[in-house]
């Protein structure tokens, strides 16, 4: 009965229907003391930019009129005076996520294995610009990502034929719309793909259906809210919680489930202050006409999709993996044993997910 019930929870917290919370709603003791000089949370991070090492630099550049924060991660070897150019690869945050956390660790292990890099906020969230603040539009998300193609063609030393991308949870639901009628993209991989639409449409695992209209109405109030200055907020981290509060949570819900990782993740162990979580409750009104499924025969380009076996969105990169009707150059990859979150750090399966990354980008960039 425990079991059901906590089930029921987590796919209410998923679709954003319970919880509303205000923009500034931080984790207090939970928050991460960053010593990183550049923010970062992961392990085995980049503390300083050496010569004969990868290398980070924080870049800046506009999407739309919006100024986009971002990371670019340098191999080893990358020397502005040389002849040799790059292939690059453009790395895609989750929902809530920053370019801090795992978006930073793969797109350092891809600049590892010798490609350049860039690593962005999304536009309306973390370092980036746009007001109001942690709006969720899945057309910002697919412009950011075109957005990022745009920025690495234009440096001298990468190959603009020869341009990946790689989208982590809700970024690779994003990656894979932007990668369909965006052919720089010349290969495009997810991990633990998160299909945004279709969760805020449909509730999680499609478990709240009946529940449309009323989160189209909610969203309807939230928009007028705006009109006249409240912005309305939806979320998954529960707010102002301690350490205590968050471990609690935790254990109201099975193991190896999305929420109960993502609080563990997001608040306890990777916690960042420009990751809350959050999203603007009108921002329902774009993301419920929004599935990326739709269009998925559109991908033409090499495909790789990764997934835990044990995870719970794992229905989600099936769906979409089987609509890529239009590349007969695609695979599915399973990490055994790993859930959706645990894919973003635990180093036995980061280090499978970067060895057939790349295969991948080694046999199509």
């Amino acid at each position: 009965m425990k079991k059901s019930i906590a089930k029921k929870l987590l796919a209410a917290l998923l679709v954003g229907g319970m919880m509303t919370m205000g923009v500034s709603g931080q984790v207090s003791e939970a928050a991460n003391k960053i010593t990183n000089p550049f923010g970062l949370v992961y392990q085995n991070a980049i503390t300083q930019n050496e010569a004969g090492r990868v290398n980070i630099r924080p870049v800046s550049y506009e999407v739309k009129g919006i100024k986009v924060a971002a990371n670019l991660y340098l191999p080893a070897d990358y020397d502005e005076a040389s002849n040799k150019t790059y292939a690059a690869v453009t790395v895609a945050h989750p929902n809530g996520g920053s370019k801090e956390q795992v978006a930073g660790l793969y797109a350092q292990k891809l600049a590892e294995l010798g490609y350049i890099a860039l690593a962005a906020d999304a536009s309306f969230q973390g370092a980036s610009g746009g007001e109001p603040r942690l709006r969720d539009y899945p057309a910002n998300r697919i412009e950011d990502i075109s957005g990022m193609v745009d920025y690495l063609s234009l440096l001298p030393k990468v190959d603009k034929n020869r341009i990946g991308s790689l989208g982590i949870c809700g970024g690779g639901g994003y990656t894979l719309a932007a990668a369909q009628t965006d052919k720089r993209i010349k290969a495009v991989a997810t991990l633990s793909m998160f299909n945004s639409g279709r969760v805020r449409r449909n509730g999680f695992l499609d478990a709240d259906i009946a529940g449309i209209p009323k989160r189209l109405q909610k969203a309807a109030e939230a928009r007028d809210k705006e009109l006249r200055g409240e912005i309305v907020y939806e979320g998954f981290l529960p707010p102002n919680s301690t350490d205590d509060e968050l471990r609690a949570k935790m254990n109201e819900l099975p193991e190896n489930t999305l929420y109960r990782d993502g609080i563990e993740y997001y608040g306890l162990t990777h916690r960042h202050p420009n990751a809350t979580g959050s999203y603007t409750t009108e921002s329902f009104m774009k993301l419920m006409a929004f599935d990326v499924e739709d269009r998925m025969d559109l991908i033409d380009q090499p495909l790789l999709m990764i997934a835990g076996e044990k995870a719970d969105t794992l229905y989600m990169t099936n769906d979409a993996y089987a609509k890529s009707t239009g590349t007969e150059n695609k695979e599915l990859f399973l990490i055994e044993g790993a859930s959706h979150i645990r894919t973003y750090w635990v180093p036995e399966y980061v280090d499978k997910a970067v060895k057939k990354l790349n295969d991948f980008y080694g046999k199509n960039l």
